[in-house]
């Protein structure tokens, strides 16, 4: 029996054993190393090996140096007699419908006209409309319309599924263009008006040739103009969507831009197209390291053959090895073990798996380590929902969502909380934890917004208790916290106030708003020495802050006043 692609099993994915009680992580392959490598700058960078000249497929080159040959339009001689085109022979009266038809953009069929006809017919067009100021000559001796040009874009017109403009950015207007052997001009920073002429240049010479655009797309990735590169693949892709090379080619693109699931779909498309696509496979192996799926991805190396990666391949057995252990320190929820093992993970190849990253926020927040957490999430990647619910399933996409739902919640951001759980509960409903955070969310959301309303109102007394309800479901939630020791400083009782500072700041040492606050207790109760050392580390964070500039101003001042009268 042969090796069964790692889709096609059932189960969820990646992390759904870590976060959903189910069995995802796979177990130990036995011939899986224990070699480790580090790399833990290795974030959104291309491999070395991708960066040589056959990274990207274009064995096609030559072979098309040979068919531009014959796609050359001679320029005429001397004696050269324009023959008159087709459609002028006609009798009047074909000759009359086409004329009406012309002003109506009316476009001669290139299988009766050909490429040179089409645009004769054109520009006849656009000499009766009396707008012949706006030509600009090709070097290939016709004469070019800055619109209306075969399948090119128009307002109000119906657009071809193979209009090259459409995926061309701005950018990819500004360098030298070929066109039957020469270069037509760079467009001029100090006029528009060759911008578009540039443009169709080069859309008119490929419009119709893929390979001609991946030779383009290719020449952009070498250069690093990766969106560019996207965009001809993309191009090409539209005229040829059965070729696997356009889809590998475009997934390499996507990855120097850190659009890592974009880029795996685009070699899972190639895969399908071509199964023995060796490239392919590598390619999508090295993505499945670097966003998590071990297993995965020793599947496709395997698939890849000769081309397949060795560093890369040694990635994902160090990686599938800290998995492994991630999985075990979250069963026995050790939770330092579970941090140490997803930082080993994360350098040893994994560094844009969301899940992971998600993994280590939750050690984080379980040791009540919320600014540590809240970094976490914010250093990993930042795809989107939906592209993750296609990539990992539902189980490990709810898994993701409710990291997110408890770290905005500790970070005080409760609505996008309460979203983020319901999404979790939507994507799996029989997540028991999913359903737990969402109420406990919805209570402290709820929590919050009475107690800010009474706040507003003046009664501190009924607000002091009304945070306190919500910090029943959370206990260490830093805002919370700190809007309580808010009430309690209105009601002069600042040591209570002080006391919730510093649980806040417990959980959050960077939290400036509880800072500050317990900076101006310690001012009230005339304990100016504590009050001037908050006020230092304030001002060291935002040294333009007026306010804070002027407590410790004050604070330094009551200071020396002190200590003068003790003297």
């Amino acid at each position: 029996m042969g090796d069964v692609s790692p889709e096609k099993k059932s189960g969820c994915g990646l992390l759904t054993a870590v976060f959903g009680g189910r069995s995802i992580w796979p177990r130990r392959l036995s011939s899986m190393g224990s070699h480790q490598t580090s790399n833990p700058n290795n974030v959104h960078r291309v491999p070395p090996k991708m960066q040589n000249d056959d990274f990207l497929e274009s064995s096609s080159v030559k072979r098309n140096d040979q068919m531009n040959v014959d796609r050359i339009i001679p320029r005429p001689g001397q004696n050269y007699t324009k023959p008159q085109p087709v459609y002028q022979q006609h009798n009047q009266t074909t000759k009359e419908a086409t004329t009406a038809k012309s002003q109506q953009g009316y476009k001669a069929p290139k299988a009766v006209f050909g490429l040179s006809g089409e645009l004769d017919s054109m520009i006849n067009d656009h000499q009766r409309s009396k707008k012949a100021g706006n030509l600009v000559r090709a070097s290939s001796g016709n004469v070019m319309l800055f619109g209306n040009l075969g399948n090119l874009r128009q307002s109000g017109n119906n657009e071809s599924s193979a209009n090259v403009l459409d995926y061309l950015p701005r950018t990819a207007k500004e360098e030298p263009i070929p066109v039957n052997g020469n270069y037509v001009a760079k467009k001029n920073e100090e006029s528009e008006k060759t911008e578009k002429p540039v443009s169709l240049c080069r859309a008119l010479s490929t419009r119709m040739d893929p390979e001609q655009l991946k030779i383009l797309g290719n020449e952009d990735y070498k250069n690093g103009r990766f969106a560019e590169a996207v965009a001809l693949y993309d191009a090409a892709i539209s005229i040829d969507p059965n070729k696997a090379s356009y889809r590998s080619n475009k997934s390499a693109a996507l990855t120097a831009l850190g659009r890592f699931l974009e880029a795996a779909f685009e070699c899972r498309e190639a895969i399908r197209i071509d199964p023995f696509y060796q490239r392919a496979h590598n390619r999508l192996a090295t993505l499945y390291v670097r966003l998590g799926e071990a297993e995965k991805a020793v599947y496709h190396f395997k698939q890849a053959g000769s081309d397949a990666d060795p560093d890369a391949m040694n990635k994902a057995k160090n990686v599938q090895i800290h998995l492994n252990k991630c999985t075990e320190a979250k069963r026995v929820r050790d939770w330092n073990a579970l941090l140490k093992e997803t930082d080993l993970s994360i350098a040893a190849g994994a560094d844009s798996a969301p899940l992971i990253f998600a993994l280590k926020a939750e050690a984080l927040l379980k040791l009540n380590n919320h600014q540590q957490a809240i970094e976490s999430m914010a250093n990993g990647p930042n795809f989107d929902i939906d592209e993750c619910t296609k990539f990992f399933g539902p189980i490990g996409s709810a898994s993701l969502s409710l990291t997110h739902a408890q770290v905005n919640m500790v970070e005080g951001r409760f609505d996008d909380a309460v979203s983020a759980a319901e999404r979790a509960t939507r994507l799996d409903p029989n997540n028991r934890e999913a359903n737990i955070v969402l109420m406990k969310t919805r209570a402290v959301a709820t929590a919050r917004s009475n107690g800010n309303e009474l706040f507003k109102t003046g009664r501190y007394n009924e607000a002091c208790v009304a945070y306190g309800e919500g910090l029943n479901h959370d206990p260490y939630n830093a805002l919370l916290l700190c809007n309580r020791a808010a009430c309690r400083s209105k009601l002069n009782q600042y040591e209570k106030a002080i006391e919730d500072c510093n649980a806040a700041l417990n959980v959050r040492p960077g939290y400036t708003k509880a800072r500050l606050r317990r900076a101006d207790c310690y001012a009230k109760m005339g304990n100016w020495k504590a009050s001037a050392e908050d006020c230092e580390v304030l001002i060291r964070e935002s040294p333009d802050d007026q306010e804070v500039g002027q407590m410790l101003k004050e604070a330094k001042g009551r200071l020396n006043q002190s200590q003068n009268s003790q003297w």
